[in-house]
């Protein structure tokens, strides 16, 4: 047996290395940040992900009062940036943006990863996105109705693009082919940037996408907008009927944007990272910058890490449902 002198000499010793890991980190969280972040976005320059990220960095480097650089890591629907954001040092001085598709559903579609939903510490939801569809100028369908039609006369014949298996950008794609009972062949690219640009192009013959990115496409006439899985219609795009108008009320396409951390980031540091994310998507910037992008704050309660985790926890199990049939593959 171990002495009762030697019991409690243990016990003061442990209690003053807590102490003094204690002062140290608050130390370092009131130091916090002496020198400019990376925010990394999961996929290419130019898509939903890198507009937000990029909206809400400069206004968040303001209130922290350093610079928020970004950091584009494209592939594997966003695993791959998910990978080096896990592995970075949990000192606030790399976070990550992520949606249901890289911090949900990526854990049923490549169910290898180096890394798991416990490795990242949620900061903030900053945004909430709506999905739409949008075609070539010259496909020759008018409205969903005729899109369905005409899928179905052509099973496996139209592709749509998206940013990757496992994006946000798949999701809707998944969740509209089920919803209108089509075979499409979905496209993956390293991010809605080069989905969209051949969209433009004609290479395919469609995007799944959100409003953010592709919302001035369609109001340049450059693709179509066939429908947005929204209940209510965007400002922006005030003639693109919703799911339910096409008469598609199954299709929804509700996401959400939000800010990480490698586990192990001190609590007092993600605070602050909140409180600098809540300001940023208060300021009239990020609000105009939104609106011309059909984006949409959070809510007064809807800042909170406890919101975004249980976000993750609710599409990791969602999703595992909706996706099964891509896990065996």
């Amino acid at each position: 047996m171990i002495p009762f002198v030697v019991k409690r000499a243990l016990a003061a010793v442990a209690a003053l290395a807590f102490a003094t890991f204690s002062l140290a980190t608050c130390a370092f969280a009131q130091d916090y940040p002496k020198r400019p972040i990376t925010m990394i976005v999961p996929f290419a320059a130019g898509g939903t992900s890198d507009v937000i990220a990029r909206t809400v960095a400069e206004q968040m480097g303001i209130a922290l009062g350093q610079t928020i650089v970004i950091e584009n890591v494209a592939g594997a629907g966003g695993s791959t940036a998910l990978a080096r954001a896990s592995r970075a040092e949990p000192d606030g001085y790399t976070i990550a943006i992520g949606n249901a598709g890289t911090n949900a559903a990526t854990y049923t579609i490549y169910p290898k990863l180096p890394f798991t939903p416990e490795s990242f510490v949620p900061i903030a939801m900053v945004a909430k996105t709506f999905g739409i569809i949008a075609l070539r100028k010259d496909f020759p369908a008018k409205d969903l109705k005729e899109f369905i039609a005409y899928a179905k006369a052509n099973p496996g014949k139209i592709n749509l693009g998206h940013a990757g298996v496992g994006s946000s950008n798949y999701l809707i794609c998944k969740s509209f082919v089920t919803a209108a009972g089509i075979d499409a062949t979905l496209v993956g690219y390293r991010g809605a940037a080069p989905a969209l640009t051949d969209a433009v192009g004609s290479q395919i013959d469609g995007v799944c996408d959100a409003a953010a990115s592709v919302s001035q496409s369609i109001n340049e006439k450059l693709v179509k907008g066939l429908v947005v899985g929204s209940t209510v219609r965007l400002a922006t795009l005030p003639e693109l009927p919703t799911s339910a108008e096409a008469g598609l009320p199954e299709f929804e396409a509700q996401g959400w944007n939000g800010l990480f951390a490698p586990k192990g980031t001190p609590p007092a540091v993600i605070a602050k990272l909140n409180a600098a994310a809540r300001t940023a998507v208060e300021t009239d910037a990020v609000k105009k910058r939104f609106a011309d992008l059909s984006t949409v704050a959070p809510d007064d309660n809807e800042h909170t890490p406890e919101l975004l985790q249980q976000l993750v926890t609710r599409d990791v199990e969602k999703y595992r449902k909706m996706l099964a049939d891509d896990a065996k593959q």
